[in-house]
């Protein structure tokens, strides 16, 4: 991706009232909605790092800091605001960087709480049980075991990932030890360069010894899955939005996000409850956050997924349809010390959704559209927009960041008035999309 270049501000916004505000990880997807933001007609964006520095590879922390300071140290103006919208490590040096230029976030410790699993279910299950039966797996053993507490079916994964990368959901110990065996292989990317953020942090006794490379296992969750975004304010927790997440039938890949959520007032108003309350426990301030949850209709019962210690950049356009901004604008209100609040039911559409294009089998990509192709897509429909996330020639199993099963091929966002809408312009852009596959990467000469 090339390197990107500030973004310009109005030319009715007085010089000294322009703000500049650093995106870690600043991408093309979300520059657009970062530009619809209410405040954006007075800010100015700077990138600071790239998606490749961020995600590829296992990355190191200390040369990631020191490549960010290089260039806050040379800029020549005022830094009002660091902020990011990605997992780790971008949750983790937003707070790092903002104490260091002495700009608004949540404690480095707050976010470790959200993202290190073990931890994060250690102080959830302090203030709520609505979290499944879990427990650590030892991965140094030559017997590894499932914890005693927790029968199957259930999730194994690392306490740290990527997209749900190296999270398998097992029935049996066959499978259970086929996942550890995967997780063994591959729990260094992201557990080793954790590392050294729990070294800069003082850690309860019971997380002593834990260290980043740690799995874990939970019960299974059953029912629909559903996500509650908010922030925290001068103490002060706020939801601004519950959203439906529909898997691909009979997988647990995500076939949509759908905004807002159908479910009913009081299964919400517990979702808000027991959120404010985990998110007090766990000490966040000044930032936005994303918890998701499992929902049971026949138990009636609501269970703690996890924490993501940001908002989601997945949910932004579907904000901007409904409520007339992004949730970029919750954050960087509380960067900049303003008003976070978001209007609510101000946008053009009733509903939102953001569609999932996957492939559910190893392949390599053909006919991929020109961004020619993709306006003509777009204008063909009001409200809907694409955003191709592989190339030409691209062997899907050679991509990061998927989750075990699937591999995504775009993302389609439709605004509509009812479900069949949302479905109706999701098809048509599948449809002309016209992606094509070859089905036997390992037969390419290079193989």
């Amino acid at each position: 991706m090339p390197e990107k270049t500030p973004t310009d501000v109005r030319d009715d916004v007085k010089h000294d009232d322009v703000k500049n505000v650093f995106v870690i990880g600043l991408d093309d997807a979300n520059l657009p909605t970062l530009e619809a933001a209410a405040a954006a007609r007075s800010l100015r964006y700077h990138p600071l790092l790239t998606i490749g520095e961020l995600q590829s590879g296992e990355v190191s922390v200390p040369e990631l800091i020191d490549k960010a300071r290089a260039v806050l140290d040379a800029f020549d103006g005022r830094i009002d605001a660091i902020v990011g919208y990605w997992d780790f490590p971008v949750s983790t040096l937003v707070p790092i960087l903002a104490e260091h230029y002495g700009t608004r976030s949540t404690s480095l410790e707050s976010v470790v709480k959200c993202e290190h699993k073990y931890w994060s279910r250690l102080e959830q299950q302090k203030v709520t049980d609505r979290h499944p039966r879990f427990g650590r797996v030892d991965l140094d053993t030559d017997d590894p075991q499932p914890p005693e507490n927790v029968r199957f079916p259930m999730w194994v994964k690392p306490a740290l990932s990527y997209s749900s990368e190296l999270a398998f959901g097992v029935a049996d110990m066959d499978e259970f030890q086929d996942a550890v065996r995967q997780i063994r292989e591959g729990i260094s990317r992201v557990g080793r360069p954790f590392e050294d953020i729990l070294d800069r942090i003082d850690l309860p006794p019971e997380m002593k010894g834990v260290g980043a490379q740690v799995c874990l296992a939970e019960e299974t969750m059953t029912g629909l899955q559903v996500a509650v975004e908010g922030y925290v304010h001068r103490g002060e927790v706020t939801v601004y939005g519950v959203l439906d997440s529909i898997n691909y039938p009979d997988t647990s890949s995500f076939q949509r996000h759908q905004y807002p959520s159908t479910l009913p007032p009081a299964v919400i108003a517990e979702l808000h409850d027991v959120t404010e309350r985990v998110m007090r426990r766990i000490g966040f301030e000044s930032a936005t956050f994303s918890v998701e949850y499992f929902f049971d209709p026949k138990t009636q019962e609501i269970s703690l997924l996890e924490i993501n210690p940001r908002h989601s950049q997945s949910h932004a356009e579907l904000f901007e349809y409904v409520d007339g901004v992004p949730n970029h604008h919750a954050m960087l209100g509380l960067a900049l010390d303003d008003d976070p609040a978001m209007p609510q039911r101000k946008g053009p559409y009733a509903m939102a959704a953001k569609w999932y294009y996957r492939w559910f089998t190893d392949g390599v990509v053909r006919d991929v559209p020109s961004a020619d192709d993709l306006a003509r897509i777009e204008r063909e429909a009001d409200g809907v927009r694409v955003d191709v996330t592989t190339e030409e020639g691209q062997v899907l199993s050679d991509l990061s960041q998927q989750d075990s099963y699937s591999y995504e091929l775009a993302h389609i966002f439709t605004g509509g008035n009812s479900e069949e809408e949302l479905r109706a312009k999701y098809d048509h852009c599948v449809a002309a999309l016209g992606l094509s596959f070859d089905e036997s990467p390992q037969e390419r000469p290079d193989a």
